[in-house]
């Protein structure tokens, strides 16, 4: 009887492995959550990059216009970059927002690279991050003229999904 109940923990271990491989053979690691996606953007605040006064997301993000959230550490959002700084040519409003990411840092990277934004709003705990229901940076929402979020694109925008998303406000 003790061998048994000694194997017990084992065995809950196992049953757990399987529960949870199970879980994740059926999930579609694609599908991401848009819970946002016909509201109107978060009420919240945030400190501007270049001298901390506080703005108001929802006036930095008078549409039609892309919220972009980003970070200096995000190799992908190196890799959307010249994209964005391509819409910035095309006239297309972005507001970028830092994600969990050191101010100087933000400023390195946007000086190395290029500032596409509009405006640059720092979300150092990621409270925004949050409240928009970011999964990863980076992702960039969508909001039309009427201060609602038309769509979100999660990943690195390509050309063609800029097009893409771009094309949802036209509507």
């Amino acid at each position: 009887m003790s061998r048994w109940l000694a194997l017990l923990p084992l065995g809950v271990l196992v049953a757990l492995g399987l529960l949870f491989g199970l879980y994740a053979l059926n999930r579609n690691p694609q599908v991401q959550p848009e819970a946002l996606v016909g509201k109107p953007v978060p009420d919240l605040s945030l400190p501007a990059l270049e001298d901390g006064r506080e703005v108001r997301v929802r006036e930095a993000a008078k549409g039609p216009i892309l919220v972009n959230f980003f970070a200096s550490w995000c190799a992908p959002c190196e890799i959307e970059h010249p994209v964005l700084v391509a819409l910035k040519a095309e006239g297309v409003q972005v507001v970028g927002i830092a994600y969990k990411d050191a101010p100087d840092n933000t400023r390195a990277f946007l000086g190395r690279l290029g500032d596409p934004f509009a405006a640059r709003l720092v979300d150092r705990d990621g409270r925004a991050g949050v409240e928009f229901g970011v999964t990863g940076v980076p992702e960039t929402y969508l909001v039309g003229s009427d201060g609602v979020i038309i769509a979100k694109h999660t990943g690195p925008l390509t050309p063609e999904s800029a097009e893409a998303l771009l094309e949802k406000a036209r509507r």
